[in-house]
């Protein structure tokens, strides 16, 4: 029985069915909700409101500027920022425990807030969001079965067993990296699609509260990197931190003792084990065996004008960016941004012709900073990039930007952010920036705020030109095809 088409015809508005009731599944319903639309939202889990139990991974999420922004467009910004807690740094631990902050970014600068995903509240604050608008319905233990691309109709398995027809006028997978909505594009040419499962997998340790308070600062990122593995540590609300170690499986399946677990962790991890606990760490060691990370890129994300997909569904990325959740709400406000420029005819495919290079430039990304967190940040060369990229982006903010502040603090596209990343890369392979950072002083006009720039040269300092041009003629050019 198709449910949908009494309702369209005493309404007249063009229905749209997200399927997928997570957090971009639910903003995603919020958006088109707010453009007056009908809504339906289906999700195959019972209602989380009503549920003791809510089942699924952990991992904490990152709420940065990307995300904050299709938030504030929804009008919720602060309400969930409010929920998270700001992060300052990443706390790097060496071997020794000696702890030393990296800043993420200038002072001023909006910092990334880390949100739980385990907690219930989140989505359930995510679904009352949806429950405001008048013409949204929720629909829940309804799992999709299959869908039509040319009609639009939907066949759900509902909570009381039986099939249910639903037809809508676009439909919007919002359902995971095993998305369901996504298997109808795999029955169509000129479909791409790859899955990778990286050798590293996960497992998740408690560190409880000491005396009431946080075991360690809580607004910090805190990495123990240790080259081919890492553990890394995220504050709660409730005073506890998540402890994520990250490792590859085959070093996993080594480790099948308690005695040899706290071994291992006295080589690798000595300063966390008083913080843990040792009879806490072998409980949550071998709780449950180590956790998969897969990835998806697929182009394109429409199928005619029927079916789209956002977020995890589009674009299933590693979590070490701490963009995955950003990504998702970016999509919203793209594909919103899109519908404010075209006719609804060319909605669709201009949202696959500009997001999907932006999200597979994503995935990559995530995947290196992976590599950077683990290895890379005990190198004292990344520490002097860091500390270089963060002076000449003070001094030239508008041409040197560092690839996280590009990523986290800005909407720059993703794909252009690699670009200008590749192009700051290229004239520091070149040489250009230790030669003038040592040879190039600022100094300040007294009551006019601006800079005069001098070069070293024979014999004596002389007044010089913007060091902006003396880069990009030094540079010689590199930077005019690749950062417009």
């Amino acid at each position: 029985m198709d449910l949908s088409a009494k309702k369209k015809k005493s309404s007249g508005k063009k229905k749209v069915a997200v399927v997928g009731g997570g957090l971009v599944g639910a903003l995603c319903a919020s958006f088109f909700a707010k453009r007056g639309f009908d809504v339906a939202l289906f999700e195959s889990r019972e209602d989380i409101r009503c549920a003791k139990v809510v089942k699924g991974r952990s991992i904490n999420l990152a709420l940065s500027h990307r995300g904050r922004q299709a938030l504030k467009h929804i009008g919720i910004e602060e309400k969930i920022v409010s929920m998270g807690i700001p992060m300052r740094a990443r706390m790097i631990h060496s071997l020794s425990g000696k702890c030393s902050p990296i800043p993420y970014g200038r002072k001023g600068q909006v910092k990334p807030l880390f949100v739980k995903l385990a907690n219930p509240y989140q989505v359930l604050g995510a679904l009352k969001m949806v429950e405001t608008y008048s013409n949204t319905e929720l629909n829940f233990s309804h799992k999709l079965l299959d869908w039509s691309p040319e009609t639009g109709t939907m066949t759900f398995h509902g909570p009381d067993g039986a099939e249910r027809d639903f037809e809508a006028d676009l439909i919007v997978g919002c359902d995971g990296a095993f998305s369901t909505t996504r298997k109808q594009f795999l029955r169509r040419s000129r479909f791409d699609y790859s899955q990778t499962y990286i050798p590293h997998g996960y497992i998740e340790l408690t560190m409880p509260p000491r005396n009431g308070d946080f075991a360690m600062e809580p607004n910090f990122l805190h990495i123990w990197p240790r080259n081919t593995f890492m553990m890394i540590a995220l504050p709660n609300l409730d005073k506890t931190f998540t402890c994520t170690l990250f490792m590859p499986f085959e070093d996993f399946e080594k480790i099948t003792t308690g005695d040899e677990l706290i071994a291992f962790f006295q080589k690798h991890f000595p300063d966390s084990i008083p913080l843990i606990g040792v009879e806490a760490l072998k409980r949550d060691f071998f709780m449950l065996p180590a956790q998969a990370l897969v990835w998806v890129k697929c182009s394109p994300y429409h199928v005619l004008d029927r079916c789209v997909l956002m977020g995890d569904a589009a674009h299933a990325m590693v979590p070490f960016y701490g963009q995955g959740m950003n990504a998702g709400f970016e999509d919203c406000l793209v594909f919103n941004e899109i519908m404010d420029q075209f006719n609804e005819d060319f909605v669709l495919p201009e949202f696959s012709r500009v997001r999907a290079p932006d999200d597979h430039a994503m995935c990559e990304l995530a995947m290196y900073n992976y590599i950077e967190m683990r290895s890379h940040v005990n190198s004292r060369y990344f520490l002097f990039r860091k500390y270089l990229d963060g002076a000449l982006n003070y001094i030239m903010p508008k041409t040197i930007i560092p690839l996280y502040t590009m990523i986290t603090f800005t909407r720059t596209r993703y794909h252009e952010a690699v670009i200008q990343w590749q192009w700051q890369n290229k004239v520091h392979g070149m040489n250009v920036f230790p030669y003038y950072t040592h040879q190039l002083v600022c100094v300040g006009t007294k009551g006019v705020g601006k800079l005069t720039y001098y070069t070293q040269q024979p014999g004596s300092w002389q007044k010089c030109c913007d060091p902006i041009d003396i880069l990009y003629s030094a540079a010689g050019g590199v930077g005019s095809s690749g950062v417009g």
